[in-house]
Protein backbone atom coordinates (compact mmCIF):
# COMPACT_ATOMS: atom_id res chain seq x y z
CA UNK A 1 0.00 0.00 0.00
CA UNK A 2 2.67 2.53 1.04
CA UNK A 3 4.80 1.48 -1.92
CA UNK A 4 1.88 2.17 -4.30
CA UNK A 5 1.37 5.63 -2.80
CA UNK A 6 5.05 6.44 -3.23
CA UNK A 7 4.95 5.24 -6.85
CA UNK A 8 1.88 7.37 -7.51
CA UNK A 9 3.46 10.48 -5.98
CA UNK A 10 6.57 9.99 -8.09
CA UNK A 11 4.50 9.53 -11.26
CA UNK A 12 2.39 12.56 -10.27
CA UNK A 13 5.53 14.71 -9.97
CA UNK A 14 6.73 13.36 -13.30
CA UNK A 15 3.48 14.40 -14.96
CA UNK A 16 3.71 17.88 -13.42
CA UNK A 17 7.11 18.16 -15.11
CA UNK A 18 5.71 16.81 -18.40
CA UNK A 19 2.96 19.45 -18.33
CA UNK A 20 5.61 22.15 -17.82
CA UNK A 21 7.68 20.82 -20.70
CA UNK A 22 4.67 20.49 -23.02
CA UNK A 23 3.64 24.07 -22.16
CA UNK A 24 6.73 25.23 -24.05
CA UNK A 25 5.40 23.78 -27.31
CA UNK A 26 3.48 26.80 -28.59
CA UNK A 27 1.93 28.15 -31.74
CA UNK A 28 1.44 31.89 -31.24
CA UNK A 29 -1.98 33.39 -31.94
CA UNK A 30 -3.12 36.99 -31.36
CA UNK A 31 -4.78 36.51 -27.94
CA UNK A 32 -3.96 33.02 -26.66
CA UNK A 33 -1.33 30.61 -28.02
CA UNK A 34 -1.98 26.96 -28.84
CA UNK A 35 0.15 24.93 -26.42
CA UNK A 36 0.94 21.36 -25.51
CA UNK A 37 -0.33 21.86 -21.95
CA UNK A 38 -3.83 20.56 -22.60
CA UNK A 39 -2.46 17.46 -24.29
CA UNK A 40 -0.23 16.76 -21.27
CA UNK A 41 -3.10 17.39 -18.84
CA UNK A 42 -5.31 15.00 -20.80
CA UNK A 43 -2.56 12.39 -20.67
CA UNK A 44 -2.05 12.87 -16.93
CA UNK A 45 -5.74 12.55 -16.10
CA UNK A 46 -6.33 9.65 -18.51
CA UNK A 47 -3.38 7.70 -17.13
CA UNK A 48 -3.52 8.68 -13.45
CA UNK A 49 -7.26 9.20 -12.86
CA UNK A 50 -8.99 12.02 -11.01
CA UNK A 51 -6.96 12.15 -7.79
CA UNK A 52 -3.40 11.95 -9.08
CA UNK A 53 -4.15 13.56 -12.45
CA UNK A 54 -5.58 16.60 -10.69
CA UNK A 55 -2.73 16.57 -8.17
CA UNK A 56 -0.22 16.70 -11.04
CA UNK A 57 -1.97 19.84 -12.31
CA UNK A 58 -1.95 21.38 -8.80
CA UNK A 59 1.80 20.72 -8.54
CA UNK A 60 2.36 22.20 -12.02
CA UNK A 61 0.41 25.37 -11.17
CA UNK A 62 2.13 25.74 -7.79
CA UNK A 63 5.55 25.40 -9.45
CA UNK A 64 4.58 28.17 -11.87
CA UNK A 65 3.26 30.41 -9.11
CA UNK A 66 6.46 29.80 -7.11
CA UNK A 67 8.49 31.19 -9.99
CA UNK A 68 9.64 28.19 -12.00
CA UNK A 69 9.22 28.99 -15.71
CA UNK A 70 6.72 26.21 -16.45
CA UNK A 71 3.91 28.21 -18.00
CA UNK A 72 3.76 28.84 -21.74
CA UNK A 73 6.71 30.83 -23.09
CA UNK A 74 8.87 29.95 -20.08
CA UNK A 75 6.79 32.31 -17.93
CA UNK A 76 5.84 32.04 -14.28
CA UNK A 77 4.30 33.88 -11.35
CA UNK A 78 0.93 35.04 -10.11
CA UNK A 79 0.84 37.63 -12.89
CA UNK A 80 0.41 34.86 -15.43
CA UNK A 81 -2.35 33.19 -13.42
CA UNK A 82 -4.17 36.50 -12.96
CA UNK A 83 -3.40 37.67 -16.52
CA UNK A 84 -5.58 37.26 -19.62
CA UNK A 85 -4.72 33.55 -20.11
CA UNK A 86 -5.03 32.64 -16.43
CA UNK A 87 -8.53 31.27 -16.87
CA UNK A 88 -7.15 28.45 -18.97
CA UNK A 89 -4.64 27.59 -16.24
CA UNK A 90 -7.41 27.62 -13.61
CA UNK A 91 -9.61 25.58 -15.98
CA UNK A 92 -6.96 22.86 -16.10
CA UNK A 93 -7.96 21.82 -12.55
CA UNK A 94 -11.63 20.96 -13.13
CA UNK A 95 -10.73 19.59 -16.58
CA UNK A 96 -8.21 17.13 -15.10
CA UNK A 97 -10.64 16.13 -12.36
CA UNK A 98 -13.49 15.53 -14.83
CA UNK A 99 -11.32 13.60 -17.29
CA UNK A 100 -10.05 11.38 -14.47
CA UNK A 101 -13.49 10.95 -12.95
CA UNK A 102 -15.07 9.95 -16.27
CA UNK A 103 -12.43 7.34 -17.12
CA UNK A 104 -12.57 5.93 -13.60
CA UNK A 105 -16.38 5.85 -13.62
CA UNK A 106 -16.91 4.49 -17.13
CA UNK A 107 -13.72 2.48 -17.55
CA UNK A 108 -10.29 3.11 -18.95
CA UNK A 109 -11.44 2.55 -22.52
CA UNK A 110 -10.66 4.52 -25.63
CA UNK A 111 -14.28 5.65 -26.02
CA UNK A 112 -14.66 6.94 -22.47
CA UNK A 113 -11.21 8.56 -22.64
CA UNK A 114 -12.03 10.42 -25.88
CA UNK A 115 -15.34 11.65 -24.45
CA UNK A 116 -13.63 12.62 -21.18
CA UNK A 117 -10.87 14.54 -22.95
CA UNK A 118 -13.33 16.41 -25.19
CA UNK A 119 -15.32 17.39 -22.09
CA UNK A 120 -12.05 18.48 -20.45
CA UNK A 121 -11.27 20.62 -23.49
CA UNK A 122 -14.70 22.26 -23.29
CA UNK A 123 -14.23 22.98 -19.57
CA UNK A 124 -10.79 24.52 -20.13
CA UNK A 125 -12.02 26.67 -23.02
CA UNK A 126 -15.05 27.80 -21.03
CA UNK A 127 -12.95 28.90 -18.04
CA UNK A 128 -10.44 30.52 -20.38
CA UNK A 129 -12.99 32.47 -22.41
CA UNK A 130 -14.87 33.75 -19.37
CA UNK A 131 -11.63 34.87 -17.71
CA UNK A 132 -10.33 36.39 -20.96
CA UNK A 133 -13.55 38.36 -21.44
CA UNK A 134 -13.30 40.03 -18.03
CA UNK A 135 -9.54 40.45 -17.59
CA UNK A 136 -8.91 41.68 -21.14
CA UNK A 137 -12.20 43.64 -21.09
CA UNK A 138 -13.42 42.05 -24.31
CA UNK A 139 -16.92 41.57 -25.63
CA UNK A 140 -18.32 38.05 -25.40
CA UNK A 141 -17.96 37.72 -29.17
CA UNK A 142 -14.29 38.79 -29.07
CA UNK A 143 -13.54 36.44 -26.17
CA UNK A 144 -15.15 33.50 -27.96
CA UNK A 145 -13.64 34.40 -31.34
CA UNK A 146 -10.13 34.80 -29.92
CA UNK A 147 -10.26 32.41 -26.99
CA UNK A 148 -12.38 29.47 -28.12
CA UNK A 149 -12.88 29.22 -31.88
CA UNK A 150 -9.20 28.76 -32.86
CA UNK A 151 -8.88 25.90 -30.37
CA UNK A 152 -11.86 23.71 -31.21
CA UNK A 153 -10.37 21.60 -34.02
CA UNK A 154 -6.89 21.39 -32.50
CA UNK A 155 -8.51 20.66 -29.11
CA UNK A 156 -10.42 17.72 -30.53
CA UNK A 157 -7.24 16.40 -32.15
CA UNK A 158 -5.33 16.75 -28.85
CA UNK A 159 -8.21 15.09 -26.98
CA UNK A 160 -8.09 12.06 -29.29
CA UNK A 161 -4.28 11.88 -29.02
CA UNK A 162 -4.39 12.18 -25.21
CA UNK A 163 -7.06 9.48 -25.00
CA UNK A 164 -5.33 7.08 -27.40
CA UNK A 165 -1.84 7.48 -25.99
CA UNK A 166 -3.14 7.72 -22.42
CA UNK A 167 -5.03 4.42 -22.55
CA UNK A 168 -2.08 2.67 -24.21
CA UNK A 169 0.46 4.03 -21.70
CA UNK A 170 -1.85 3.27 -18.77
CA UNK A 171 -2.17 -0.36 -19.89
CA UNK A 172 1.59 -0.68 -20.25
CA UNK A 173 2.35 0.97 -16.91
CA UNK A 174 -0.24 -1.20 -15.18
CA UNK A 175 1.11 -4.42 -16.72
CA UNK A 176 4.66 -3.38 -15.72
CA UNK A 177 3.32 -2.80 -12.17
CA UNK A 178 4.41 0.82 -12.29
CA UNK A 179 0.79 1.84 -11.76
CA UNK A 180 -1.62 -0.03 -9.50
CA UNK A 181 -4.57 -1.58 -11.36
CA UNK A 182 -6.93 0.45 -9.17
CA UNK A 183 -5.99 4.08 -8.60
CA UNK A 184 -9.20 5.27 -7.01
CA UNK A 185 -7.75 5.00 -3.48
Amino acid sequence: MRNNQLKMLIVTALFAAIIGIMAQITIPLPLVPITGQTLAIGLAATILGKKYGTLSVVVYIMLGIAGLPVFSGMSSGLGVVFGPTGGYIIGFLPAAFLIGWIVERFGFTLTSAIIANIIGMIVTLTFGAIWLKFVAELTWMAAITGGVTPFILVGIIKAVIAATVGILVRKRLTSAKLLPASIAS
